[in-house]
């Protein structure tokens, strides 16, 4: 991934997190998607690639941008593959919660891949480096605690699990309790709960449970900048989801276990900017002169992860 990419592609997340940002507390969800979609767009536009969006708002007959197939950039340069959530956590924003964030993943075709998921469920689970290769989905939930503890130096009553509060979740919930572990539940955005698995220095130690498989992606794509590890598995609601995650995935084996190969691979980089303020980014302040913005941005290949600071002097009129 060129190193400039980079820097474009928070450009983008910093417009959408500003124009967000102005729909905070006001209860208008619509708004807030439109909002940061419009900006998002605007940015991607202006950067010299060929991009396709690959995890995006949805088919392109549900979403009027940014949805899946949509061509952005100039047309010049690098072919990429772009995987966005203009905001993730809507509710959050509309409500005036923290923990929203403005998000993209990107891969340069031929260096890089980011799974086509199909827009249903997906069962996550999310470690750190310090538990990569000691956790398998496929265990009890016990297992895998027993597992992480061991691997952070911890016991398992002092680990925390982040998950969403979903009453799909009540026997996971039963299951890690009996086990002794702590557990943050949240009402949106387990992709902000996989940032703070990924991250050593983080208050979750790791992600269980369901949420949206395009989140899984980019969950992906920051678990393979941060050098930690990610498991998942489709989980479909009827036939026609299961037909559909065929058709994008190319294969008849869609109940097969996904490792972090699978979902992101090669050369990937992976930026967020903060809504509203959560453990990991500060979020959107407005001030007399202008914003300013917390955003992270992290590339593959070198391993580096940058933690920006940004303020935007609106006098000098830029494109939010």
């Amino acid at each position: 991934m060129d190193r400039n990419l980079g820097m474009d592609f928070v450009r983008a997340t910093e417009a959408a997190a500003l124009s967000a940002g102005r729909w905070v507390g006001k209860g208008d969800r619509h708004a807030v998607d439109q909002a940061a979609c419009e900006a998002m767009r605007r940015a991607l536009s202006d950067i010299d690639m060929r991009g396709v969006v690959v995890i995006g708002e949805g088919e392109r007959d549900e979403a009027p941008m940014l949805y899946i197939g949509e061509e952005l950039g100039t047309g010049n340069g690098y072919r990429v593959q772009i995987a966005v959530d203009p905001v993730e956590g809507t509710n959050l924003v509309a409500n005036g919660m923290p923990g929203a964030i403005s998000v993209v993943a990107a891969a340069i075709e031929g260096e890089g891949r980011l799974l086509h998921a199909p827009d249903i469920y997906m069962d996550k689970l999310v470690v750190g480096p310090a538990a990569k290769g000691a956790v398998d989905i496929t265990l009890p939930p016990r297992m895998n605690l027993k597992v992480i503890a061991k691997s952070l130096g911890k016991e398992i009553q002092d680990l925390t699990v982040g998950m969403l509060d979903r009453p799909r979740h009540e026997q996971l919930i039963r299951e890690i309790r009996s086990a002794g572990a702590r557990i943050r539940l949240v009402s949106d955005g387990d992709l902000s709960l996989a940032l703070e698995a990924l991250d050593p220095n983080g208050e979750i130690d790791v992600l269980m449970g369901i949420g949206g498989a395009p989140e899984g992606v980019l969950s992906a794509a920051a678990a393979l900048c941060m050098g930690g590890e990610m498991q998942a598995r489709l989980v479909f609601r009827n036939e026609q989801e299961r037909e559909r995650a065929r058709q994008l995935l190319g294969t008849d084996d869609v109940d097969r276990v996904l490792t972090l190969e699978d979902l992101a691979w090669g050369n990937v980089v992976f930026v967020a900017t903060g809504i509203t303020g959560g453990n990991l980014l500060g979020g959107v302040r407005y001030t007399g002169w202008g914003a300013i913005t917390h955003s992270v941005v992290m590339r593959s290949r070198s391993g580096t992860i940058r933690w920006l600071t940004t303020h935007h002097h609106f006098h000098h009129d830029p494109r939010y």
